[in-house]
């Protein structure tokens, strides 16, 4: 048994004498012939075949991860859509920062609310000072779609609804005329509506437009931030838009 067993393990090794070694019965040359087939490199047996297989299927990985993610990126709610690749500029990290409210404000009463368009930032200041907010925020896309000025918050809703304003019917008719409160609505989860007709302080449900130009006019938060502005803010809070 334990020379069959040697015999079918050296049968394909030969001797230095140039018999197999399973004739010749040398251990020496076995061990030796065993040592070089052990340290080959595992490439040199790739046939130039093998070997461009092989690399273009690395090379292909990425571009089929691209073109995968270029078909995601093109799936998207035309009421949502994604927003707009805006020019470089060079980033001031200090315009958002904390702001005092006395150079836009000559009382806290009701509280205050300084939406900076630039910085596209929201502050808010409590009536007695001792509660101080700061958000960044989505802005309108264009300077035609801005207003800025004062105003005053005249209605809180928890869960709103939306309709388009008639310039969005002609300039989008193919979107909906009504949306129910929910996920697909594009004021988030709480609205502060403002004396001024058809603009809001709002959520938003589409997290990739806080920080950017990407409304039609209003100013939006993230939904846990208007969430908390919502429960501090009151009818007859102070709003002024720069």
């Amino acid at each position: 048994m334990r020379r069959q067993k040697y015999a079918d393990w050296s049968a394909g090794l030969i001797c230095d004498c140039g018999f197999p070694v399973i004739k010749c019965g040398n251990l020496g040359s076995r061990l030796r012939e065993l040592e070089r087939v052990m340290s080959r490199n595992p490439f040199d047996n790739l046939s130039r075949r093998q070997f461009l297989a092989g690399t273009a299927a690395v090379i292909s990985t990425p571009v089929l991860a691209q073109e995968e993610a270029e078909e995601t990126q093109q799936a998207f709610d035309p009421l949502r859509p994604p927003p707009e690749p805006e020019p470089p500029v060079q980033r001031n990290i200090s315009a958002f920062r904390a702001k005092s409210w006395t150079p836009y404000f000559d009382n806290l009463r009701n509280g205050a609310i300084l939406v900076d368009i630039d910085s596209r930032a929201l502050h808010y200041w409590s009536h007695d000072e001792s509660i101080y907010k700061l958000f960044p925020s989505s802005v309108p896309l264009s300077d035609d779609l801005t207003r800025r000025g004062r105003t005053t918050i005249t209605r809180k809703v928890e869960g709103p609804s939306w309709a388009p304003t008639p310039n969005m019917r002609k300039r989008n008719p193919e979107w909906p005329a009504f949306i129910p409160p929910g996920p697909d609505n594009p004021l988030g989860s709480h609205a502060l509506y403002l004396s001024w007709k058809y603009y809001r302080i709002h959520g938003t449900h589409d997290t990739r437009k806080i920080g950017r130009k990407s409304s039609n006019g209003c100013i939006g938060l993230y939904n846990e931030h208007i969430a908390e502005l919502f429960s501090l803010a009151k009818v007859g809070t102070q709003v002024l838009l720069i």
